[in-house]
């Protein structure tokens, strides 16, 4: 009786060309994929010992959207890892850059006792951590707006969620696009069809149900 289902996080090594084939076939798992990178420097790779190099990555994003256009990619990076080079950091930017993935999850990297990279040399300081973080995420926000802006006037299946005070009712789209559309509460839990129309802000687009 499930309606919707999405595929959690990841890795890049598991997600398999069976596993994207049966995604773009199937009319109940939705175009929406949850990626960790960590970063797009395979040196950092290295050294966090991930089981894949970026090339690996690029291979999974581009199949992705050549089978589903407008699949949402949505993606985990780590900032300021222990060694991470401003030249590893720059490499793992513009890669990153260069993929039509749809925005990232953003993390600074934090220690954690009985990790390999907790005793690491090369420790970045909060304030450089951060500041890797800041530029990652005004790349996100680049990535939403452009990946908004292709799916606008567009018409998608959304499942409402939840309403606002001001007689809106919010929901995702198949390809996790926040909506919000003047509806009433007997909507929601419902999945509708609707016109994407404009952008209202980083998060959220407005739309009008055409069904």
């Amino acid at each position: 009786g499930l309606e919707r289902l999405r595929i959690s996080s990841i890795e890049p090594n598991l997600l398999t060309s069976d596993i994207i084939h049966l995604t773009a076939e199937s009319k109940k798992i939705l175009p929406h994929f949850h990626i960790p990178l960590q970063s797009g420097s395979n040196k950092t790779l290295h050294r966090m010992k991930r089981r894949y190099e970026r090339e690996v990555f690029a291979e999974k994003v581009q199949t992705i959207k050549q089978r589903m256009p407008h699949a949402c990619i949505a993606v985990d990076v780590i900032a300021g890892f222990p060694g991470e080079s401003q030249d590893d950091f720059m490499e793992s930017y513009y890669f990153i850059d260069s993929l039509p993935i749809s925005y990232l999850h953003v993390f600074p990297y934090s220690k954690r006792p009985g990790t390999l990279a907790f005793d690491m040399p090369e420790q970045w300081s909060t304030s450089c951590k951060n500041e890797r973080s800041k530029q990652l995420m005004e790349l996100s926000n680049k990535k939403k707006y452009h990946f908004y802006s292709e799916n606008l006037h567009h018409i998608h299946e959304v499942l409402f969620e939840s309403e606002t005070k001001i007689n809106q009712i919010i929901g995702f789209t198949d390809n996790y696009i926040k909506v919000s559309v003047n509806g009433k509460s007997n909507l929601i839990n419902t999945i509708q069809k609707v016109r994407l129309q404009k952008i209202v802000d980083e998060d959220t687009v407005q739309g009008i149900i055409v069904s």
